[in-house]
């Protein structure tokens, strides 16, 4: 018997405001200990926007950190754990994922930590502590390509539906945490006055890996040799992170995400948009965008 399509599943959550920002319960039942969550100064942050990259700069980090002195990491902790989404709240009879209890129990020096919050939303501690943050954008129209088939195969996000909706629902800014250009934005914002904030995309990622791990090991202050930065390169690499078990999150389970409809790490490639958008989406998203980018200093590539 066939899996079933997890889009077509009920009951899916449900999108609602919540202080300004399109939200779903798993990720505001939890908020008063997120908000109170205690950040120690050497913590380290991975913040997106769903679908940017944020798994590829985890397991970076992790091998930058870790890849030497605990290289056992790799082959049995899967990066959910070692890299925990810190606003994830999911109770049910089946798993309890609590993303700051799993915090909480890391032994690791840095912490690694993962969040999808916009900038207003990230707990004061770690801007009192002056943690280090690792943002990564990716280009609106892949990330919104890449956001319809996670939505599709995860029965924790709310139901896809139809391309032409999804795309608009997208421009309306009515995704699970909030609008692309907020998002987007408000960390770019953030970075002018913040310092220990580092803005990558993942087009310049994808174009030239080393050198972007080069910039992170500087801005992070690690000094790593050419062979182990060679190494850790090749281990992220698209196709090797897509069949790592430790990575691509087939080892969830527990009837979240249905990996028949879509594996989670699809394709990972620049400009698959152009497979998806239609000419006149293409160039209502052309319009959208000329009116809500008003911050000419934040540049992407690869959406012509």
């Amino acid at each position: 018997m066939s899996k079933p399509n997890y889009d077509e599943l009920a009951p899916r959550p449900e999108v609602f405001d919540f202080n300004g920002v399109t939200m779903i319960n798993a990720f505001t039942d939890n908020w008063e200990n997120v908000q109170n969550f205690q950040a120690r100064p050497d913590d380290i942050v991975v913040a997106t926007y769903p679908k940017a990259g944020t798994t590829w700069v985890s397991c970076i980090l992790d091998l930058l950190y870790f890849g030497q002195t605990h290289p056992e990491r790799q082959t049995s902790i899967p990066i959910y754990l070692r890299v925990p989404f810190l606003e994830m709240a999911l109770y049910s009879s089946e798993i309890n994922f609590v993303g700051v209890d799993i915090v909480n129990k890391l032994d690791t020096s840095p912490r690694l930590i993962k969040t999808h919050f916009p900038v207003q939303f990230l707990p004061k501690s770690f801007w009192e502590n002056n943690c280090r943050i690792v943002y990564v954008a990716r280009n609106a129209k892949d990330n919104m390509v890449s956001y319809f088939h996670f939505d599709r195969m995860n029965a924790a996000q709310p139901a896809a539906g139809e391309w032409k909706d999804f795309f608009q629902r997208f421009l309306d800014g009515k995704m699970v945490f909030g609008s692309w250009y907020d998002h987007v934005n408000g960390w770019w914002q953030k970075k002018k006055t913040y310092p220990n904030l580092h803005y990558m995309f993942f087009e310049d990622l994808a174009e030239n890996t080393d050198l972007e791990i080069t910039k992170l090991c500087s801005f992070l202050g690690l000094s790593v040799s050419p062979e182990i930065r060679q190494h850790i390169t090749g281990e992220v690499q698209f196709d090797n992170m897509k069949n790592n078990s430790m990575a691509n999150y087939s080892t969830l389970g527990h009837g979240i995400m249905d990996f028949n409809t879509s594996p989670f790490m699809r394709k990972g490639k620049v400009g698959d948009w152009k497979n998806h958008f239609t000419v006149a989406q293409n160039e209502k998203f052309d319009e959208d965008y000329q009116q809500k980018m008003k911050d000419h200093t934040l540049q992407f590539r690869s959406l012509l």
